[in-house]
């Protein structure tokens, strides 16, 4: 059903989707008689919505009169009588349908089925005409502006409003046939009635008439809401506990008065506000968050405070608005976190970078718990002990206890510094400038160097190795030997033989590796590294 509906609206659709289907399938005559009574059924929803949108209407316009038919008032009457002559109109359409797929086929006695049930030739020429002219064309019209209308009837009250959906689907819209290849392409006509029986196009018809009365009910019940004519049920119950206080000291008896409240249909949404500023409201519910401030703390590191809140209502009968007031008392604590690490102002990305995050004002009650956005968090083997792992520019680490939020940290991250690679001779660095007398070196080591103050901070992530270079003896511009290294140290014997004044070796670095806390190895870009050292006389 359009918008939903009740129980039996609910079950009224599930009946017809399944007949529908089997329909589809060309089951046996039987079925028939279960779209009689579907018929009948759908008939009976259509009449008790339009009784319940004919009560609703009469109640807005005794509202109206009673709040002395003020301006925006007249005008939420004057579309609620709108909507009930469009439904009017496009119910009388349908139900002249229906009468000219029967015709002077009418029920014999004792039956609910007319005597051409199973007649589709007559549904064919009457809802597809020859040259898809028929009425279910207009059918289709009609209830695609019959929607447009109430859409904007409805979201000119209520601007929030879900919009109404369609109800006149196509193949690739109906969920019968938007996955059936040979139904899918099908337009709105041929979907609901080609080679369908009389009887079946009769459900189908009264299928729409309710969902029809459905969107007018829907329509009516924004339209009543505005003018305090909406049906006042209680809705949702829930028990309420009011402590006398919310801290209780060991020893002392802990006093509070538990009471049932609910919600009260019609009054889902009423205005509410916290010291002044207005709450965002769910299920007649205020949702009431703000953040709690400090101020002069006592001797326990707690301060008293209150908030006071308002909820306006409407009376139903006069459509004045009623006040209602409380004040609530609180208690503010002063949960200051301390964070010891090595470096605070900044992590560094995809790094371990260990935390101690203690709160001395909640004492031995302090039991945090970490959770992150924009990284890991993975708590140590002492209380406030963390391990955040950040993977982008900015993570905040959100530390709980007992269930309770007590703050939220953000830090701003750093990428890793590049490492500086070398070239060593021994233990010292090839000069580039000055080079090396021929044949040159033995061997050479390629370190990777970390940045030290990274390596200061976190000593565990700052290990990197050469794990590729390549090593080339060049003579002009023409190469004489390459050799390529897995390992930091190569050995340049084989250079020895060849090298000359005036030659030179090139070293580029293919690869480095970095060892990170967790004992596991990722690749360090380091971007083009390459070393030249002369062979001088």
């Amino acid at each position: 059903m359009a918008g939903g509906g009740g129980p039996r609206e609910k079950m009224i659709g599930m009946m017809y989707l399944v007949l529908t289907a089997l329909l589809a399938l060309n089951v046996s005559a039987s079925i028939m008689e279960k779209f009689a009574a579907l018929d009948i059924s759908m008939e009976y929803a259509t009449t008790q919505a339009q009784t319940a949108a004919n009560t609703k209407v009469a109640a807005i316009k005794q509202s109206v009169t009673e709040r002395g038919n003020k301006g925006n008032d007249a005008k939420v009457l004057k579309d609620a009588e709108a909507v009930k002559k469009e439904t009017k109109a496009l119910l009388d359409y349908i139900e002249g349908l229906k009468s000219q797929l029967i015709g002077e086929n009418v029920p014999e006695e004792g039956s609910v089925m007319p005597t051409n049930a199973k007649d589709n030739e007559t549904t064919n020429i009457l809802m597809l005409g020859g040259n898809k002219n028929g009425e279910g064309y207009t059918l289709e019209t009609k209830l695609n502006a019959y929607v447009d209308k109430m859409n904007k009837i409805n979201l000119a009250h209520n601007p929030k409003a879900p919009k109404i959906g369609k109800l006149a689907l196509s193949g690739s819209e109906d969920p019968i046939t938007k996955d059936d290849p040979s139904h899918k392409t099908w337009d709105f006509a041929q979907v609901n009635f080609e080679e369908t029986p009389v009887i079946a196009a009769l459900a189908v018809l009264s299928n729409f008439k309710a969902k029809v009365s459905k969107v007018e009910t829907d329509v009516i019940a924004t339209l009543a809401g505005q003018v305090g004519a909406s049906d006042h049920k209680l809705g949702e119950l829930f028990p309420i506990v009011k402590p006398v206080s919310q801290v209780v000291a060991a020893g002392t008896n802990y006093e509070a008065d538990m009471f049932l409240t609910g919600t009260i249909t019609g009054l889902e949404n009423p205005k509410m506000t916290l010291n002044g500023k207005a709450l965002k409201v769910e299920g007649g519910k205020g949702k009431v968050k703000f953040k709690a401030t400090g101020g002069k703390y006592d001797k326990d590191g707690k301060i008293k405070k209150s908030w006071k809140g308002t909820v306006t209502i409407q009376d139903p009968l006069t459509g004045k608005d009623k006040v209602l007031e409380h004040t609530e008392e609180y208690f503010v604590a002063n949960p200051v976190l301390q964070v010891q690490s090595a470096s605070v102002q900044a992590l560094y990305l995809n790094c371990g970078n260990d935390l101690q995050i203690n709160c001395p004002a909640l004492g031995t009650e302090y039991d945090p718990k970490f959770s992150t956005a924009g990284g890991t968090a993975s708590p140590g083997a002492k209380k406030g002990q963390v391990t955040v792992v950040p993977t982008t520019p900015k993570v905040t680490l959100t530390v709980s206890s007992g269930g309770t939020k007590i703050d939220a940290l953000e830090f701003k991250v750093r990428k890793i510094p590049k490492p500086e690679v070398v070239a060593l001779n021994g233990s010292k660095p090839v000069d580039e400038k000055r080079g090396m007398k021929a044949p040159g070196p033995r061997s050479i080591k390629m370190k990777a160097i970390p940045d030290e103050s990274f390596k200061a901070f976190l000593p565990k992530d700052a290990r990197y190795k050469v794990t590729k270079w390549e090593a080339t003896l060049v003579r002009g511009k023409r190469p004489v030997g390459k050799k390529t290294f897995t390992s930091e140290t190569g050995n340049f014997s084989t250079f020895a033989s060849k090298a000359k004044p005036g030659d030179r070796i090139m070293i580029e670095v293919k690869q480095v590796m970095r060892l990170n806390f967790k004992g596991k190895t990722e690749k360090v870009n380091v971007g083009l590294v390459l070393k030249n050292i002369p062979l001088t006389d």
